[in-house]
C-alpha cells in the first residue's frame, strides 16, 4: 500500500494537470462570451451597441475587438442593461415583377424592375423604419408607376436606361434617410398585359412580315426582269450587227471563190445539189444516157 500511494498521487496530479487547464480555459471563455469581454466581427457586418435604450456606438472593422477598449468601463454593463444588433452591409438584390403602368395610348403594360441595395447607416436602418426593406420595395413600385405612367409606348419600349435613372433618382433620397442606399436600378422587362392587344399586335406583325416578304420577292423579280431585258437588248444588237456584216463577209468570200473558175463551178454545183436535196419535191436520179433517150422519145 505504501509503495502504490506515491504512484496514485502522481497519476492524479498528471490527470488534474492535464484536465484542469482545459476546464479553466473553457470557464474563462464562457464567462468572456457571457459578459461580452471580446467579440469577433465577420466581413460585411456591423455591430450596434445600445445601453439603457440609447446607442453608444458601433463597430465596423472586421476581426477581434474588445468592447471595453471601444466604449470604456460602461461596456461591462452591456450584458445586463444593454443590447447588441448585428447588421449585414452586404449587397442585396431584388426584382419587382409585373408592375402596372398605363401608356399614353391607354395600353396597360407590365414592367419588371431589378435593383440593388445595401445598408450604409446601420443606426438609421435599425431605428428609423420598422421595415426598411418593405418600405424600399414599396417606394420603388411607386416610383415606377409615377415616372413611367402616361408615357408614349415607344418611349417605354426603347428608353429603358433613361427611365431606370429616373426611378433611382426618385427613390434614393427617401431610402438614404432609412439607412438604405439604392444601387443599380434597371427596367428589365416591359410587356403587354391585355391578351386581346397581344393577339392584335401578333396579327399585325405577321401581316407586316408577309408584306415585306412579298415586296422582297417582287423587287427580286423586277431586278431579274430588268437584267433579262438588258441581256435580250444587247443580244439583239449583236445579232443585228452580225446580220449587217454577213452580206459583206459572204460577198468577199464569193469574190475570192470567183477568182478560180473550177472552184467556183464546183461550189455552185454542190450548192445546187444541196438545195435540191432539201426541197420537198420528188427527185429522180438517172444515168446520163437515159436522159438523152427520154429527150429523143
Amino acid at each position: 500500500m505504501d509503495s502504490s500511494t506515491p504512484f496514485s498521487n502522481l497519476a492524479i496530479g498528471v490527470v488534474v494537470g492535464l484536465i484542469l487547464p482545459f476546464v479553466l480555459a473553457g470557464l474563462f471563455y464562457g464567462l468572456g462570451v457571457m459578459f461580452g469581454l471580446w467579440r469577433i466581427l465577420d466581413e460585411r457586418k456591423v455591430i450596434v451597441y445600445t445601453l439603457f435604450g440609447k446607442v453608444i456606438g458601433k463597430v465596423e472593422e472586421p476581426g477581434l475587438f474588445f468592447p471595453v477598449a471601444q466604449f470604456g468601463a460602461g461596456a461591462l454593463l452591456l450584458p445586463l442593461f444593454g443590447k447588441t444588433y448585428t447588421v449585414s452591409t452586404a449587397m442585396r438584390q431584388a426584382y419587382l415583377r409585373d408592375q402596372l403602368v398605363n401608356s399614353e395610348e391607354g395600353a396597360p403594360m407590365g414592367v419588371g424592375v431589378w435593383y440593388e441595395m445595401l445598408v450604409h447607416d446601420p443606426v438609421a436602418f435599425l431605428f428609423q423604419n420598422a421595415d426598411p426593406f418593405g418600405s424600399l420595395q414599396a417606394n420603388v413600385a411607386t416610383a415606377v408607376s409615377k415616372q413611367l405612367s402616361n408615357l408614349k409606348l415607344q418611349v417605354l419600349l426603347e428608353d429603358r436606361d433613361t427611365l431606370s435613372h429616373r426611378v433611382r433618382e426618385e427613390v434614393s433620397p427617401i431610402s438614404n434617410r432609412w439607412g438604405y442606399q439604392l444601387g443599380s436600378t434597371y427596367i428589365r422587362k416591359v410587356a403587354f398585359r391585355d391578351e386581346g392587344m397581344i393577339t392584335q399586335i401578333e396579327a399585325k406583325v405577321v401581316n407586316r412580315l408577309k408584306q415585306v416578304t412579298a415586296g422582297m420577292k417582287q423587287d427580286g423579280a423586277n431586278k431579274v426582269a430588268l437584267i433579262q431585258s438588258a441581256a435580250d437588248k444587247k443580244a439583239s444588237q449583236r445579232l443585228g450587227e452580225a446580220q449587217a456584216v454577213r452580206p459583206a463577209v459572204v460577198g468577199a468570200a464569193l469574190a475570192g471563190v470567183q477568182s478560180n473558175p473550177d472552184v467556183a463551178n464546183t461550189l455552185f454545183r454542190l450548192l445546187d445539189i444541196q438545195a435540191t436535196l432539201k426541197s420537198e419535191g420528188k427527185v429522180t436520179i438517172a444515168p446520163s444516157g437515159a436522159v438523152s433517150l427520154l429527150l429523143s422519145s
